[in-house]
């Protein structure tokens, strides 16, 4: 079992500005933090947030759960918090 005390993860926000309906996915770093995504994914029944979610993770290297959408669910720009589990803990 991993543990829930907040000083064994590091959080941080990232900003997203999405480009659904894309021909290709694509992911470019514009500044530390904020990137814009292709996704081929449309924007409709959360589907192109998946996309970008699964996309972001595998740009950080980090598996998708360690994302999550604070802000922009129904908007191009949006902002997904990165938690990253110290000591391998989970």
């Amino acid at each position: 079992m991993g543990h829930s005390d907040s000083s064994k993860k590091d959080k941080r926000l990232i900003r997203i500005k999405v480009h659904p309906h894309a021909k290709r996915d694509h992911v470019a770093e514009l500044e530390p933090d904020y990137y814009s995504i292709w996704t081929t994914a449309a924007p409709e029944k959360g589907k192109a947030n998946e996309a970008v979610r699964r996309l972001l993770a595998e740009r950080l290297g980090v598996a998708p759960s360690c994302l999550e959408l604070r802000k922009g669910a129904t908007s191009r720009e949006k902002v997904f918090e990165l938690t990253v589990f110290k000591t391998g803990e989970r």
